[in-house]
Order: C-alpha cells, then structure tokens, then sequence
C-alpha cells in the first residue's frame, strides 16, 4: 500500500495560488475558517518567515520544481502565451522547462510514482511534462470556478464541479488506484485557489454569504489604492477601492481559501484512514504572496508598475507535516524560500546526492535537518533573495533593499522599526553604508546564479504577462500597462 519505509515516504505537495502568508487563521487571521490547514500546524511545522523565487505564478512555480531562479530558467512573467493551441488567443504551445531538471522527475527516476493534479501554467498544458506520470491539468492556469478547461494526458474536456473539488477528486482517484502498489507516491495537488475570480456566484454560496453576511474583515489591512497600482481587468481581479467593494472582494477571497482548506482535510481524511499519514511528507505552500488592500494594492508583485517586493506579495504561508516524525506544532522563525524546496525533498527522501554535482548551480539549501528536529532552519539562512524581471530585493530578518534595474526607483525597508513596510529610507544617511553593503551583496548572488541569456534585469518584463521564450523570436513580454490613475 503506497510506501511503508520510513526512508522513502510518500509525499503529498500541495500548491495554493495568490495566497498571502497572512491569509491562514494560525498565521494570525482569526476571522478567516481554515481548520485543515491549523490541522497541518498542529501536526507538523508552520515557516513564518518562507519566501517565494518571484511574486506571481508562473516563475515561482517553475522555480520550485526546478531549484532555479527565473535568470536561470527563462520564466520571468505569468505566462499568457504558450499554454495551448486550444485556447483562445495563444496558438501555439511551448515547453517553457525544456531541458530543465526538476525534482519530481528525479523522484520518477528512482521509483516514486509522481502525479499532478490541478494547475500546471508553465506552457504546454496539454502534454505530461517534468516527469509527471499521471497529468490532469488545468488548460490555461486561472478562470472560474466552474466548468474549467482541463488536459488529461492530450485529451481536453471539462470539469464537472466546483474547481476545488475537482482538484482533489482527481488526486484522490489516483491515489486509491496507487494502493495496491509498493512504490512511494509524489502526488502533486496544485490548487487556482484562492486566485481571482471571487466573484458570488464563483465559490460555494453557503461559505461566501456567512463571510459577507457575517464578517467585518478587521483582521485585514486596507491602505489607500497605491499611487502605481494597475488597472485590473476581467479573471486577474478587481479593486476594492469603496468598503462594499472590499467587502464583496474579501468574500470571495476567504471563500476560495475555506472550500480548499474543506478539500485538503479530504486529502489528510483519506492519508489517515489508509493508514499512511505518518509516512508521508505533507507540505503545503503558495506560489506567490497577495494583498488584498495591504499597501493599497490589490494584487501580488505585479499589481504595481513597477512590480512591488512588499512581504505581502514575496512571503507565502508554508507548513510542513508527518506526525512521528517532523516536530509538531512549532513555529519556525528562520528566513527559507522556494529555491530551497528542491533540495530539501530531495536530502529528505535519501536522494540528495542526485543533485550533487549540480548543487552549486542552485541557491537553494537544504533543511532537511530541520523536518528531523535536528537544525534550526534560523541557523541556516542568512538571507532571501527575489526577482522579478528587472526588479530585485534582497532580504534579511531585519532589512530589505528592492534593486531596479536600470535606474531605480530603489526600496529600503528597516523592518525591526517598521514592520508594516510604511516608510522607504532609501535617502537615510544613516544607513547608507548598510545599503551600499547590501545592494553589493545583491548583485555578487545573482552574478553567481544568472544565465547571462535569461538575465531578468535586461528584460522589459512589465508584469502584464509572457508570450514567448525570452529567447524565442518574438517579443518575450507584454507591454500593455494602463495605470489606475490614467482613468
């Protein structure tokens, strides 16, 4: 029945879309219902301090399979090209990871059993890729809730149900037909939740009209609209410029999260009741970061132009859990990103060395030690570093510096002193030595790390999407920005 070595578990990835690290009622947002996810706190490790490659999907996504950054790999924006011949307006498909080693592919190569269900949106939806077994994908990677487009392995239909459901419908079909076997599973459940759109008639009316009904959503920060926020059409969202807005948008929002939390107890429910809860690995994380009016953006990196590093938008909720095995109910500090996910899993399941004369290629480090109780994940980590086309930051538990290429504008952040990000000290005398120092260190990492073909910060990457490989023979990204402030 799946794996019963404690060597070689199971491993249960699940991948949310747009959800701040704020936006789990153990993470300190006590209106927000989400019991399955406390559950896996209680039961495991909660990072409060875990960072995503790039704030929006896409790159993030494919750095975590990858352990590349978005200069190494290619994928420096959402993709809204190259996804499917069969959707309106792409016309062509792409494998945007072609050539790229991830790790479920090397879990595939030595034994494990790898499915995805759900979002893929790294091109090519209809083909099974990166060493995926079992693909039941959606088409493009966004849209409503109901009657999505999918891909099973070539063949497009459509979802019957609410999209969260069907997800893990999916993934539990496929899990009861692994039973029988002896092989370890890496079941990949990629959720659209809570991504827009959040409208009412979206997500399950009971959830969505006890929160508009019934919540106040003082929990939630709201700052003015952003002076750079863009304008944000159709499927991507809408504003919360007004307190009904706001209302009708956080709604929704908490909606979509409440219905996956109901749909990953599902999936623990089914781990325990076969009896393999403690032999496999669950880990739970989000592409990217949200705000849902934090600094006045209703967005992640690329609801400003140019594309905000707020902690709203670059930290993502993550735990960690396997009763009996990774410490339970802590609280990890230490400062951690997506580039360290392949080579922890990797060490985790004794298959580190796979990776061993590629290591120094990823920035990734491993924390393995620290699912055993053995090492702080504090002890390991110095700093975190982001990028999003031309903008990056680099990261320290007390500072932030955001680098724009070519010619600013350039962020600092004294976080000890102001946590919230409300004050940009980048002209403080005071820490201009600290600055130089850091932005020095900014550059010298991604030196090291950056395929000088794919270097994100001379790419003309506005946050409106990619259409093509940056080394394609079309122009790589959109340009259609329209400010808020334009109407």
């Amino acid at each position: 029945m799946a794996s019963t070595d404690t060597h070689r578990p199971n491993i249960l990835f699940i991948l949310s879309d747009d959800q701040g690290a704020w936006a789990m009622n153990c993470a300190g947002t006590p209106e927000l219902k989400t019991p399955n996810l406390d559950r896996l706190a209680e039961t495991g490790i909660r990072f409060e301090n875990f960072f995503c490659a790039s704030p929006v999907c896409s790159p993030a996504r494919a750095s975590i399979l990858t352990g590349q950054i978005p200069s190494q790999h290619g994928v420096q924006d959402f993709l809204r090209a190259g996804n499917s011949v069969d959707l309106p307006g792409d016309g062509k498909t792409i494998q945007y990871l072609e050539g790229r080693t991830t790790y479920t592919e090397i879990l595939g190569d030595n034994g494990y059993d790898v499915a995805l269900s759900g979002k893929w949106h790294i091109g090519d939806s209809a083909m099974p890729q990166a060493g995926f077994a079992y693909w039941n994908v959606h088409a493009s990677g966004s849209g409503d809730y109901y009657n999505a487009p999918m891909f099973q392995d070539g063949e497009q239909y459509t979802s019957d149900g609410y999209f969260s459901d069907v997800i893990t419908d999916n993934a539990i079909e496929y899990l009861d037909d692994q039973k029988s076997l002896d092989n370890p599973f890496s079941m990949n459940v990629h959720y659209t939740a809570p991504h827009a759109p959040w409208g009412r008639e979206q997500h399950p009316s009971d959830i969505y009209n006890d929160y508009f009904d019934n919540c106040t959503f003082d929990s939630v920060r709201w700052d003015p609209i952003h002076p750079n926020h863009l304008l944000k059409e159709g499927s991507s969202g809408s504003v919360g410029e007004t307190a009904d807005e706001r209302r009708q948008l956080l709604s929704g929002y908490f909606a979509a999260i409440t219905a996956m939390d109901d749909n990953i107890g599902r999936l623990i429910d089914w781990l325990e009741a076969n009896d393999l809860r403690e032999n496999t690995l669950i880990v739970f994380t989000a592409d990217n970061g949200m705000s849902m009016g934090h600094h006045g953006i209703w967005g992640k990196g690329n609801g400003t132009y140019p594309a905000n590093m707020y902690d709203t938008a670059v930290k993502v909720p993550t735990l960690m859990s396997r009763p009996g095995h990774v410490p339970q109910g802590e609280v990890e500090p230490g400062l951690l990103s997506h580039y360290d996910l392949m080579p922890t899993i990797l060490d985790y399941v004794r298959l580190g060395y796979t990776i061993g004369n590629v290591r120094d290629l990823l920035p990734g480090t491993s924390f393995a030690a620290t699912l055993d109780g053995a090492i702080p994940a504090g002890d390991l980590s110095v700093v975190v570093a982001d990028e999003y086309g031309p903008t990056r930051m680099i990261r320290t538990k007390s500072l932030k510096y955001i680098h724009r290429y070519p010619d600013g504008p350039n962020e600092f952040y004294d976080l000890g002193n102001d946590p919230n990000e409300t004050v940009n000290a980048i002209d403080d005398i005071a820490f201009r030595s600290i600055i130089r120092h850091m932005a020095k260190q900014l550059q010298e990492w991604f030196d090291r790390y950056v395929e000088p073909e794919r270097d994100g910060s001379k790419q003309d990457v506005k946050g409106r999407g990619q259409i093509d490989l940056v080394s394609g023979s079309n122009e790589a990204f959109a340009q259609d920005v329209t400010f808020m402030r334009d109407l």
